[in-house]
């Protein structure tokens, strides 16, 4: 809606995982190299974790972009699976063809027998595996056990599957289980990917719009940026969140920058932050009857809503220059 306004070619704040956006901060490099160390590496765990929004996905996307020639890749992005469920998933990923012998329903050695052939055959060619999970916090204890076993298919030199689990802090604490121990021996490379620092949030803010097509200037002033980066703590989601409903305020307003004020008002909205005028009544009144109750609320709930009129008018202007397009 906003982005010819501001001269852009596309919106620079989506939340959606697109590697031409990855910001390369130096945090992201330390996650990128982990993974792709992680191929090359002989085989074990690799484990990537980090605080939701922080850019893993991000970070795993442009990872298999950048993956080495004759290397066999499974994704599994949901982990919710029971044993059977995931090496199913597994074998699926890697095209494995699989068949149950005999009667009753498939078992675990079903799908384990043709992927350890799998990877036998693979490795014979000088070909690598490697399994990645996304949203590995929540995977089960019986799950992250068969994956385990999964890696003690191994030759003198390596062993033939690697593993990158990729998840929430949470994962951390699963593997620091006595019960996982095992399996925690067997990570060869951990990194938690930590939220940007204030410089990097304006470096964030900065890459982003000159890969959506802004040629100069800045849209957002040090002083905003600053106050970007103490509502989102860095996180690069929420900067996402926040800044595009704010582009979108200053669209709305007319206005060619981002100021303090326009932030503030997207916060107030997405994040329900309280205005500093909201926090000064409510610390010096307090309603003495129901109708003095009544009669405060009023204020506080029209407070919350103030950019509701903003994007009111931006739908109500597009479609009135789609109506006008089509007659």
């Amino acid at each position: 809606m906003y982005a010819q306004y501001f001269g852009l070619k596309q919106a620079p704040f989506s939340i959606a995982p697109d590697p031409r956006y990855l910001f390369m901060s130096e945090r992201h490099r330390e996650a990128l190299a982990h993974l792709l160390y992680g191929v090359g590496g002989g085989g074990g765990f690799v484990v990537l974790t980090g605080e939701i929004g922080a850019g893993k996905t991000t970070v795993c996307r442009c990872f298999l972009e950048q993956i080495p020639r004759r290397t066999n890749v499974a994704y599994i992005f949901n982990p919710k699976l029971t044993v059977a469920e995931l090496l199913k998933s597994v074998c699926d990923e890697f095209r494995i063809p699989y068949e149950h012998q005999g009667p009753g329903q498939a078992t675990i050695k079903d799908y384990v027998d043709p992927l350890n052939e799998f990877l036998l055959k693979t490795h014979a060619v000088g070909q690598n595996n490697v399994l990645i999970i996304d949203e590995a916090q929540n995977l089960s204890p019986d799950v992250l056990e068969q994956l385990r076993l999964l890696t003690n298919l191994e030759t003198s030199e390596r062993k033939l599957l690697q593993i990158m689990l990729i998840g929430q802090p949470e994962l951390r604490t699963m593997l620091a289980q006595p019960e996982l121990e095992q399996l925690a021996q067997r990570v060869i490379a951990h990194f938690h990917l930590e939220a940007l620092s204030e410089e990097e949030t304006s470096q964030y803010i900065q890459h982003r719009l000159g890969v959506a097509g802004l040629k100069r200037g800045r849209l957002f002033d040090k002083k905003t940026v600053h106050r970007i980066h103490q509502l989102t703590a860095g996180v690069p989601r929420r900067i996402n969140v926040l800044c595009d409903r704010a582009l979108l305020g200053a669209y709305v307003e007319n206005k060619s920058r981002v100021d303090k004020a326009i932030i503030d008002k997207a916060a107030q909205e997405i994040f329900q932050v309280p205005t500093k005028a909201s926090h000064a009544s409510a610390a010096s009144h307090k309603p003495a009857n129901s109708d003095e109750a009544a009669t405060q609320r009023t204020p506080r709930r029209q407070a919350q809503e103030p950019w509701m009129p903003w994007l009111a008018a931006g739908l109500l202007f597009t479609s009135i220059a789609g109506i006008g397009t089509a007659a």
